[in-house]
C-alpha cells in the first residue's frame, strides 16, 4: 500500500468513521488490517522525510490514532531506522487494534517513554537532549473525532512537537494534525504544525479553509484498503478553489504558508 490519489472526493468526521466500519461489516476487512496498511503508507511517507538522517520520535495519543502510530513503529523499527515511541497514555490502557500493537511494541522492546503525566513536554525535551534533535517526529496523538480543545498533558506534547519543528524536526501528522477540527478546519485550541499530513483514504472536508493550510503542510493521501465502491458512496465531491475562512481562535493565527494535495 502507499499513497493514493483520492483527491477528488473529501470526507466528514462521521463519513471517516462510517467507511471504516462498513469496510468491516459489509466487506469483512478486519479493523487491524486497515491500520497495518495505515502503518505501511505511513512507514513509506515518513522513510522519505527521514531519508537516512537521525532518529523518529513517535508522540501517542489515547485511540486508534496512536495505534497507526504504534504500528508504524514497527515498520520503522524493522528498516533499521531509531525511534522513540512518547505514550501520553499508560500502556495497559491500550485496548482493541492500538492494545494488540501496543503489546508488540512490548515485545519487541522497542523504546519508549512515560508522557501522560503534567511534565510530559520537559520529559520529551530531556530525551531530545541526550539523543540530539530528531529528525522526524511523528504526530500520531489524535485524529479526526477530535471536538474540543486538547488540555493538560497533550496540549503540552503539542507544544513540544511545534518547538522541535521550529527547530528543525520534520512533522508528519497521522490522518490530521492533533488539535484541528477535521469538519470546521478550524483549531480547536492548541495544534499541531506539520510539515506533512498523511491523511486516510481522502482529504477531510476541514482541510480546504484557510486555517488549516497552517497547520496541514502538504497532503499525501493514504491508500489503506478500504474499497472505492465506499469512498464513491460516502465522499464528497471537493469544487475547484475550495479553500475559504474558517473561524479563527486567538491559539492559531494564520500561516502564509499553503500546503497542497497530493
Amino acid at each position: 500500500m502507499g499513497v493514493g490519489s483520492h483527491t477528488d472526493l473529501a470526507l466528514s468526521r462521521e463519513d471517516a468513521r462510517r467507511i471504516d466500519t462498513l469496510a468491516t461489516e459489509r466487506y469483512a476487512i478486519p479493523s487491524i488490517l486497515l491500520m497495518e496498511n495505515a502503518a505501511i503508507g505511513l512507514a513509506h511517507i515518513a522513510g522519505e522525510m527521514v531519508s537516512g538522517r537521525g532518529w523518529v520520535l513517535i508522540a501517542c495519543g489515547p485511540g486508534n490514532n496512536a495505534g497507526d502510530g504504534l504500528a508504524l513503529a514497527r515498520h520503522l523499527h524493522n528498516a533499521g531506522l531509531p525511534l522513540w515511541i512518547a505514550l501520553g497514555t499508560p500502556p495497559e490502557a491500550y485496548v482493541g487494534d492500538a492494545g494488540a500493537n501496543m503489546t508488540i511494541v512490548q515485545r519487541m522492546r522497542m523504546p519508549t517513554l512515560d508522557a501522560h503525566a503534567n511534565d510530559a513536554g520537559d520529559r520529551v525535551n530531556d530525551l531530545c537532549r541526550r539523543q540530539g534533535e530528531p529528525a522526524l517526529v511523528v504526530d500520531a496523538l489524535f485524529g479526526t473525532g477530535l471536538t474540543r480543545p486538547v488540555e493538560g498533558h497533550y496540549e503540552r506534547l503539542i507544544e513540544t512537537i511545534n518547538t522541535l519543528a521550529s527547530a528543525g524536526a520534520g512533522v508528519l501528522a497521522v490522518d490530521v494534525p492533533s488539535g484541528l477540527d477535521a469538519d470546521a478546519g478550524a483549531a480547536l485550541g492548541p495544534c499541531v504544525r506539520a510539515t506533512t499530513t498523511a491523511t486516510f483514504v481522502a482529504p477531510k472536508i476541514g482541510f480546504f479553509t484557510l486555517q488549516a493550510q497552517a497547520c496541514l503542510g502538504d497532503v499525501k493521501v493514504v491508500d489503506i484498503g478500504v474499497p472505492p465502491e465506499l469512498l464513491a458512496e460516502l465522499g464528497r465531491p471537493i469544487r475547484a478553489g475550495d479553500h475559504h475562512d474558517a473561524p479563527r481562535t486567538p491559539a492559531q493565527p494564520p500561516s502564509p504558508r499553503r500546503g497542497r494535495i497530493v
